[in-house]
Formats: structure tokens, sequence, C-alpha cells
């Protein structure tokens, strides 16, 4: 995985192998700033945009805190979902709370995050809300360099660079910056990906496994190794190496696991995962399609309409995805996150933050900000500023001011 820049895809299909990246268009010219872009490492450089990106975010969110008169490190690290974690980090699993009619169990929060938390604490002086921040800081890192390794293995590293600045920009990345699981999720879940178009396939079975203990969401990753898979055995006529056969069976154990070991520990082996979820009021349903047109015909808080407006955009990507012919476990991984997204009742505010990690909807995005950039420079270069002002505003207003789940 270190030698990104180096990896030559072996012989395979075009489902699993994208074809090599276009040179057709000219670099540019290599003075001044860009020299020094170009001789960076490769990773390096979309690497330190995001963190640039995000560390602007922070700043925005830290300005807005003080001037509310709140904690920034209290609001970044312990709100909503952080709660939750923190909890089943200090005291473990078996906290329920009744609210506005609903049964709110943390048996709903996967284990991985709080297990992360508890291990960091026990080794270091951070307290745990610190060790959340440094664990979902360092994991944002970690996937945008993985993200990036799959930008270049497909599109080559201008696009690669776009992709992760994007991600970084999306109006709802402050959440990276938060003690959220998605920069976990999203690490395990690009590394997986990576794993599968270079065919690695033990890999990308323990990595999708890891995933599956990350997120609810963590079977898109097994989904997209399974899939990968089928196609290979296909194609192979059941020929393929017992690597292939490991990874596919190791890749959906860690989500499987948690839920039957949530349905033993309530009773009801198969089903006890998903009545905790109905306990939040999460199920799949047309609540989300109701709700949308409510919102349409009637507007509601800010933070909902946003949310409908970004939906929409993200369902817009998907589509050019498809009709870029994306590789397929890109499309099965996206595909996944979009249903859960869409067909989730419950949460409408939060639908954009469970399309986060959904990066591959940003691919068709990138090569056009490429493509905009050696044609017409400050056309792009006013697209990312804008980009950028919208991200770290909205940002810092979910963070400080919503009063809503992020």
């Amino acid at each position: 995985m270190n030698n990104i820049s180096k990896s030559v895809p072996s012989p395979a299909s075009p489902v699993l192998s994208p074809p090599a990246p276009s040179r057709s268009l000219p670099e540019p010219d290599s003075s001044g700033a860009v020299w020094l872009w170009r001789r960076l490492p490769d990773p390096a450089t979309a690497v330190g945009l995001f963190l640039a990106a995000r560390l602007i975010g922070v700043a925005a969110v830290t300005v807005a805190a003080v001037a509310a008169q709140k904690r920034p490190l209290g609001l970044l690290s312990r709100s909503w979902d952080s709660v939750w974690y923190l909890g089943v980090a200090h005291h473990g699993y078996g906290h329920t709370y009744y609210r506005f009619g609903h049964v709110l169990s943390d048996l709903a929060f996967f284990p991985l995050y709080p297990g992360l938390i508890r291990a960091t604490t026990a080794v270091s002086p951070l307290e745990p809300g610190k060790a959340a921040l440094l664990l979902s800081w360092t994991a944002a890192a970690v996937a945008a360099w993985g993200i990036y390794a799959i930008g270049a293995r497909l599109h080559g590293r201008a696009v690669a660079i776009a992709l992760v600045l994007l991600w970084g920009l999306l109006p709802h990345s402050v959440v990276l910056s938060m003690a959220y699981t998605e920069p976990v999720f999203t690490a395990f879940a690009a590394w997986s990906l990576y794993a599968v178009l270079t065919r690695r396939w033990l890999w990308a079975g323990s990595l999708a496994l890891l995933a599956g203990l990350s997120r609810p969401s963590g079977f898109a990753v097994a989904a997209a190794v399974l899939a990968a898979a089928a196609v290979e055995v296909w194609r192979a006529r059941g020929r393929v190496s017992p690597r292939l056969w490991a990874g596919a069976a190791l890749a959906p154990l860690g989500w499987t696991a948690y839920v039957l070991w949530v349905g033993q520990r309530t009773g009801d082996l198969l089903g006890g995962y998903f009545a905790v979820q109905r306990g939040w009021g999460s199920r799949l349903g047309l609540g989300a399609l109701r709700f949308s047109k409510h919102l349409l015909l009637q507007p509601d808080q800010f933070v909902f309409t946003m949310s409908l407006v970004l939906t929409g955009a993200g369902l817009l990507l998907y589509v050019l995805l498809l009709v870029d012919r994306a590789p397929l476990p890109l499309v099965a991984f996206t595909s996944v996150l979009v249903l859960v997204a869409l067909g989730n009742s419950a949460y409408f505010e939060c639908k954009p933050r469970f399309l986060l990690p959904a990066f591959p909807l940003l691919l068709p995005l990138a090569q056009a900000l490429v493509r905009t950039a050696r044609a017409r420079p400050m056309h792009a270069a006013v697209v990312a500023c804008a980009l950028a002002g919208l991200s770290v505003v909205y940002g810092a207003y979910l963070v400080v001011l919503a009063r809503l789940p992020v």
C-alpha cells in the first residue's frame, strides 16, 4: 500500500482493472509552486491539502464557538453520537434511554470506534474525548490517502488530488473533524476497495471485516468485495486463488458478527439488532420521500432544506458515476450507501453525513474540475474557493448553532 505511485495493474477483466490514466492532456509548466507541487511525494500533496482544508474548518468552528461562548473541543468531541461512543468506551454496552416515545439503546452503535478509544486512553494520558478526536483526525488522513490511491489508479495524479480535496470540502466534512465514526469507516473502506482493485483479496476481506465493525452501513464494503469476487469467480470459471475465497469469506464477518451478538443479547438472534434500530426510529421505508415532499411544498428549518439539496446532489452524482462506468467494486459500495441514506426514514438532517463515506460519487466532479483547471484555471479556482467557503461556514453552523443532530 505504501508504494502507490509504482503499483502496476495486473491483467484482469475491465470490471476490476480500469484503463490506464489518460495522458492526452498536457501537465502544467514546471515553474514556481507547480515545480514544488510536482516534486512532492504523490500522496503528500493530496493529504496536505486535505488537512489544510480541515484545519481551516476547525478554525471556523473555534471562532464560532468562542463567539457563542461555547467550548470548541467539547463541541467537536461530545456532540450527539459522540456522547454515545464515549459512553460505550467508558462503561461498555447496556445503557438505554427513553425519549419522546423512542427506546434509545447504545447497542445501535458498533464497537470498533469505542474499542479504539478505550485502548488509546489505556496506553496514553489522553482523556476519552481527546483520544476520540485523535483517532478521528488520524483516520481521516489515512482515508484521504486511500482515496488518493484509488483516484490515482483510475484517473491519474491530478484527478486523485482533486478527489481528495473535494472530499475534504464537502458541506458535511466537518464531521471528519469530530468524534464520529465516518473517518474510521472511510479509512477501512477506501483501503479495502483499493485492495480489491489491485487484487489483494486477503487485505480486501480483512479491511472489510474491520469496516463492518465500524458502522451500521459497514456491510457496503463487504458487498463491494463479494461483488468483485463473484465476477472474478465467474470469469475464471471457479479456478481462482484460495486467497480470493478467504477474502470473500472474511469480508462480511465483522458486520454479521456484531448484528448476531446484539440479537443474542436481546433474545432475538436474527431480529434483535433491527429492533434496536427501530427503537431509534431508523428503518427502511418511504418516510424520507414523504418528508422531502413536505419540504418542497412547505419549507422547514434551514438544515432540512440544505439536506434535501445535498441529498439530491448526491443522487445526481450517483447517476453520473453509473454513466461513467466506474469499476464494479466502487459502484457496489456506493449503491449500498445511497440506498441506506435515501431509504432511512429517520434523521433526515443526517442524510448528507450518511453519504460522506461515499467518496466515489465525487469522481465525475473531480474529473470535471481537473479539465476546467487545465482549460480555465481561474474558473477552477473560483469553484474551489466557493466550495471551501460553503464547507467552512456551513460546518461551523452545523456544529455550533444548528441544534439538530449533525
